[in-house]
């Protein structure tokens, strides 16, 4: 797997546009508001299954009803599909 380039990142975000690029070009971030903390804790547990079926998993925060997302891939030190493919579950979720 290898890091989207510059172009593939543009056209990726199209499909996650709440979702924006972190200063150093290496992730992508977005914060998900919630009515509480319920809500905001079933949503990481979804989220989590997820991540664990595509192997693939956020670095995040929860404080009461807010979450968090980063999403890189490490491995490549940069954004790959399987960020864009997680993001673009994490608002299915929400939604």
């Amino acid at each position: 797997m290898k890091a989207l380039d510059h172009e593939g990142i543009n056209l990726a975000l199209l499909s996650i546009p709440l979702w924006e690029v972190t200063k150093d070009g290496k992730s992508v971030k977005r914060s998900y508001d919630f009515a509480d903390f319920n809500s905001a804790f079933g949503f990481m547990v979804r989220s989590a299954l997820k991540a664990e079926e595509i192997d693939h998993h956020p670095d995040w925060r929860n404080i009461f009803n807010v979450v968090d997302v980063v999403l890189t891939t490490h491995d490549v030190k940069g954004i790959t599909e399987k960020d864009i493919q997680l993001a673009r579950f994490m608002d299915l979720v929400y939604n």
